[in-house]
Formats: structure tokens, sequence, C-alpha cells
């Protein structure tokens, strides 16, 4: 029987509970096994360093933990796919995937706005590929016959600018496409089943939900999950069993947190664009973002992220995250409670200023990850805060 994902999302990666008998999901934190059959331990040895999902015995906890095996067999569930490799972030995920890649070539297209440290990963030079960013209109031109990968986030972090996955997929021809799909998660958008090849989450944020783990997932055919695997056993970038624990438990409650979360950003999003500090309001569905029609295409929701882009610049920023009591002001994303932040000065600062302005991260931009408290507590909030900002920053100007 094929269950909906809001099922999926409470049952996947349980399968082996009845044999174990047991109701919560088990912690293994063994770092090695005993190897009392050296037979069965060498072929065991042999097939995890070879890329399998699984032997007769674990060996070692960097070739395999039962723990992560769960969550990553859920979360392939959650995407549609054969496949789910756990990492111990976002960025190690990114990390492996880009090392892989470099067995098909030197050279990479990505389509910007993406996440900050994304993007640092790409421009820094450490993975020996060579990154040239492109409009996803451009992709078909600018493959050559060294591409290894085509990335791209959507939403894209942070104005929420949407890319049109089976258009890209379209335009790499033999070229992989892997899409960063953290804002959107599992349960608004899954794109492999637009085509793509690989699906990036940094599982820090609405796949664990509540701001106490740090992990990193990449769902994918089990043909190219092998190579992921036999990277991370070789570079020691394995989840960390009680992280797995923390991220399988909070996919119980994802598909309700979403759409909490995605109700409140939708009336917020609405209220804001009519008040007098907002310059603008980056929303999927509001209109105000790049192919935003893709939100009834590839999407089944405009999520629970949005930017705001303020009259006042930088001054009004900084303003409103002194300004905010209910709404926490620090980077990450996708957690239970309300957060607020300034790319330009913090996860997007890696970025030369040339590159924020030309993807529209301006100095008065502030990106918004709504929760799921009460709607009015959160109105209440921020438009005090935006009215303190506007207070200050017109008695600035009058100054």
């Amino acid at each position: 029987m094929t269950h909906t994902i809001d099922t999926r999302c409470v049952h996947a990666g349980r399968e082996d509970f009845g044999a174990l008998g047991v109701h919560a999901p088990p912690i293994d934190l063994s770092t090695t096994y005993p190897v009392t059959d050296l037979a069965i331990g060498t072929a065991s040895f042999d097939a995890l360093v070879a890329g399998e999902p699984r032997a007769e015995n674990p060996i070692y906890a960097r070739l395999h933990n039962p723990t992560v095996a769960r969550v990553e067999t859920a979360i392939a569930q959650l995407e549609g796919a054969e496949a789910c490799i756990a990492y111990g972030s976002g960025m190690a995920a990114l990390t492996a995937l880009l090392m892989v890649s470099r067995s098909r070539g030197g050279h990479m297209l990505a389509v910007r706005p993406i996440y900050g440290t994304s993007d640092h990963l790409l421009t820094s030079g450490l993975t020996g590929i060579d990154c040239e960013f492109v409009p996803a209109d451009e992709i078909a031109a600018r493959c050559r016959p060294d591409t290894a990968l085509v990335l791209i986030e959507t939403p894209a972090n942070p104005t929420l600018d949407l890319v049109d996955i089976a258009a890209v997929v379209k335009a790499a021809g033999d070229v992989p496409v892997v899409v960063d799909s953290s804002f959107a998660t599992p349960i608004l958008q899954n794109p492999l089943a637009f085509g793509a090849r690989y699906v990036l989450h940094s599982a820090t944020k609405f796949l664990g939900g509540h701001g106490d783990v740090i992990a990193g997932v990449i769902a994918c055919a089990e043909a190219d999950a092998k190579p992921l695997r036999t990277m991370r056993a070789a570079t020691g970038a394995l989840l960390h069993p009680l992280a797995a624990y923390l991220l399988h438990r909070g996919l119980s409650t994802l598909a309700l947190r979403v759409e909490r979360a995605q109700h409140n950003a939708i009336e917020l999003a609405q209220r804001l664009s009519g008040h007098g500090a907002v310059r603008r309001v980056f929303f999927p569905g509001l209109g105000s973002v790049r192919n935003d029609h893709l939100v009834k295409m590839q999407m089944r929701g405009p999520g629970a992220l949005m930017a705001l882009d303020l009259h006042g610049g930088h001054a009004a920023a900084a303003a409103v995250m002194r300004a905010v009591q209910l709404i926490t002001p620090a980077v990450s994303l996708g957690s239970v409670d309300t957060l607020i932040q300034h790319p330009a000065g913090l996860t997007h600062r890696v970025l030369d200023e040339s590159a924020r302005q030309e993807c529209g991260i301006t100095d008065g931009l502030l990106r918004l990850s709504v929760g799921i408290e009460s709607l009015e507590d959160l109105w209440i909030d921020l438009a005090q805060a935006l009215d303190t900002a506007l207070a200050s920053t017109a008695l600035a100007g009058a100054a």
C-alpha cells in the first residue's frame, strides 16, 4: 500500500521496530562491532567500503551505523528515492557530492543565489572544481564536455527565487543536476520527480525542525549512492547516531510543522506587504519572486520562508533585529520558532558585494523563517519591530 506523505513522515524508517520489539527508535552508539567470524567480517568490510548500504557485520561506525541507516531509509521514502546518504552537516553532504563529481570532470555550473557558504565553497577552489555561475536559461549553452554537475537551489536562499527544475534538467542534458531543496522540504517539493539526479537538504533545518541537530542528506538512485557512501567512509563525514535519532524524531511532525508554518507565512506576507517600513516582500505565491508561477507547477505550496527589503537599508534592518522580542534574531531556518536574520551581514557575507547585489541581497534585506507560533503573536512582534525601525530611520533622516 502506498501511503500519503503525512503518514510516511510518521512511519518511514520504522519497518524493523516490530522485529526489534521497540516503539521508539533505538540509538546504537557503538563505534566498533565484534568480528567473531573473520570471513564474514572481511566480506562485510569490502562491501561497505565499496558503498553498499549494509553488510552482515557493520564492522566500524564510520562505515555503517543502524540508527543512521534508519533515518536514511525514512528520508529516501519521503523523497521517492532509492537511497539517501546522511552526513554530519549540509556542507559535508555538498562537499562529498562535489568530490565524487570530479570523476566526471573539473567544471560545474551553478545558478545564483544559493546558500552563502555553498557559494563560498564553490568559489574557494578547495574542491578542485571550477564553478561557473550562470543564469538558468544559459545552462545549455554553457555546458562543456568536462561539466560534471549543475547545482540549483529552489526556492533560493535568501530571495526565494524559483528555478524550473524540469527546464534545467532538459538544458543540462547528460550532466547530473542537484537541487538544494532545503527551503521546500519533501512536503512541498520532490525534485527527483522532475528529473533531478540528486536532492540535497540541510537536514539541520526543517527535517530536524527543533534547532538541536546539525545534519545533511543527499537522496538519489542507489547507483549514485554507492560512491557517496565510499567518500563518506573515507573522509569520516558520517552523521553521529544521536543526531540521526533526533533527525528521525523530527521527521514525525514534519508535515504538521510545514503546514502550520506555511499557513502563518502566507498571512504574514500579505500583512507585511502593506507595512510602511517594507519596500518589498519576497515570497512565492505573492507574485514577487522570479518564476513565481512554479509554485503551482513543481511545488505544493509557497513554504514558510520570506525576505523583506526595508526602506532605510542596513540601519532599518539592524533596528528590526534589535527590536524583535518574540522572534529570535539568529541564522538558520526551519525551526518550530520564528527566526530573522540579515543575509548581507551574516549568511551571505562571504560573497563579495558585487555578487550580493547581483543576487538582490541588499543591505536592507532580512530573511524571515516563520515558525508555528500564534499568527497574531508573530504579527504583533513584527509590526512593533518594523514600527520601531520606521521611526528610528525617519528620525535619523530628519537629523
